[in-house]
């Protein structure tokens, strides 16, 4: 029987492992660092319950941390159950160290968590309407923390309302509603949020698969999903980026847009060339950091190519990618609208009722300010990948969407002079849709570029080995000498590979 090993949610064996486009090396060490994180956490639970005593502002004895069969461990965080004595439960979640590349950046861990608080404070005071749990405070590494003002004594709140008109005389920005609220006690936990246990509603992704074909399920659900995106999107932003909430309590569009693709990058020690602080001025900049993010992967991850070949495919689509990109991209949206994304918003992260009405959105990671041409229909409409997508399946579910969607545009224009459902049908004609999923994707660039946006200008080269070897070449200087060093490190990577499936 093949020799076994452990990741997070599953077993495998070492064929699976070599034929995976992902560094299982990096993986494989993903599962002890699980159950050291466990134990240290289970041994903290008065610490836990401190916490969340202090942000509740009730006495500690009524908080209660939950058996650890009742902890929640998703892909980038564990959820940890609290029960308070006359509010009922909830959740403390802790960024996962090592998902987030807290060894490689750190600091991440904090970032996270920052980004996570922004957005609920944004939605809350911008996007009220949005059924998203309660936010109760958060905490970062250096131990500083901020709680929501109205879990704060009548004399804080008081305090904050005189400190919120004295700025608004003089014309100054406001104080978000999370304020700073340190706590004597230790913060060794790490960062966290706290955040509602949401008891009403089931996960999307419990009933998609079997379901999905019920027209009328479909249309309450994208009704519901197109009254949330067009909420958020009727708000111009200035810039390209992730809210934060600052030392001072400040709610700031000052972070990098800190989305799945960078964060996972960072966890891989693949390095990624945009700055925390940076925020982004154009749609231009934003396109050429992405690429450069898959530059990077390309040099930097040991198994990003499996043969000569194949790298040089890699090489010639991000070479055509950036070629192309101005069939794809209108320049007069070059400096916005930007418009705010929640870019994880898959069936798992949705609570429905039995009709498929939207309960709650339950995470709000990854969410970002993104040019309003990123705006799509949701990718999982077929439960396909995105490099696996049938396209004629897929349209006929948009279609269907848009539909709805465009009725609810009459109901809720946005503030500046462009429909966004115009948008989206254009970027769906023109292959911009795919342009654009492509960039988001660091595993799925090729697969998207050959199936969706080659055939767009030729159909004569996807089985043309010259052409990928020609057009390589213009990727960088010194292109086949890199292809080589990329095909010995996929050979060393298999060997270590093979070596941690030996027999112990």
């Amino acid at each position: 029987m093949p020799v076994e090993r452990r990741l997070l949610r599953e077993s495998i064996t070492l064929s699976q492992a070599l034929d995976r486009e992902v560094n299982v090396l990096h993986q494989l060490g993903y599962w002890p660092q699980r159950n050291e994180l466990l134990y240290f956490l289970h041994a903290r639970r008065k610490l836990i319950e401190s916490r969340v005593a202090h942000h509740l502002k009730v006495p500690v004895k009524k908080c209660q941390t939950e058996d650890v069969g009742e902890w929640m461990n998703g892909s980038f965080n564990i959820c940890v159950p609290v029960r308070v004595e006359g509010l009922g439960r909830v959740i403390i979640r802790f960024p996962l160290p090592y998902r987030v590349g807290e060894s490689f950046c750190p600091g991440n861990g904090d970032e996270k968590v920052r980004c996570e608080a922004g957005t609920y404070a944004w939605m809350q005071e911008f996007c009220p309407s949005i059924p998203i749990p309660r936010f109760y405070g958060f905490a970062v590494r250096s131990g500083q923390s901020f709680t929501a003002l109205d879990r704060l004594p009548l004399v804080r709140r008081l305090l904050h309302r005189i400190h919120c008109w004295y700025s608004s005389l003089f014309g100054n920005p406001l104080p978000s509603r999370l304020v700073p609220d340190d706590s004597d006690a230790s913060n060794e936990l790490g960062p966290y949020l706290i955040i509602e246990y949401i008891e009403e509603g089931r996960m999307l992704s419990d009933t998609w698969a079997n379901q999905r074909n019920d027209k009328t399920l479909r249309k309450n659900l994208f009704r519901d999903l197109s009254k949330v995106m067009l909420t958020m999107s009727r708000i111009a932003l200035p810039k390209i980026g992730s809210f934060i909430i600052d030392d001072n309590g400040y709610l700031r569009l000052a972070n990098r847009p800190l989305t799945l693709m960078l964060q996972d990058l960072e966890n891989e020690n693949i390095p990624v060339d945009m700055p925390r602080s940076q925020t982004i001025a154009s749609v231009d900049s934003y396109v050429n950091s992405l690429l450069m993010c898959h530059d990077s992967r390309l040099r930097s991850q040991p198994n990003a190519v499996k043969s000569y070949g194949d790298c040089a495919r890699q090489l010639t689509a991000l070479a055509l990618m950036r070629t192309v990109r101005p069939q794809f991209l209108d320049h007069q949206f070059n400096h916005g609208p930007f418009v705010f994304t929640l870019t994880d918003l898959h069936a798992s992260n949705i609570l429905v009722d039995k009709d498929w009405h939207i309960k709650r959105f339950i995470d709000l990671e990854w969410a970002s300010s993104l040019p309003i041409e990123f705006m799509r229909t949701p990718l999982w409409l077929t439960s396909q990948g995105i490099d696996q997508t049938n396209t004629e399946e897929y349209d006929e579910q948009r279609q269907e969407f848009m539909e709805i969607f465009k009725e609810e545009e009459k109901n809720s224009p946005p503030e500046y002079d462009f429909s966004p459902a115009s948008i989206m049908e254009r970027c769906w004609k023109s292959g911009a849709f795919w342009y654009r999923a492509a960039l988001m994707s660091p595993t799925g660039l090729y697969n998207v570029f050959l199936n969706h946006i080659q055939p767009l200008f030729s159909d004569k080269h996807a089985d043309d080995v010259n052409f990928y070897l020609i057009v390589s070449q213009y990727w960088a200087r010194g292109t086949a000498d890199f292809i080589q060093s990329r095909v010995d490190d996929k050979e060393a990577y298999d060997s270590r590979l093979r070596e941690m499936f030996k027999e112990p």
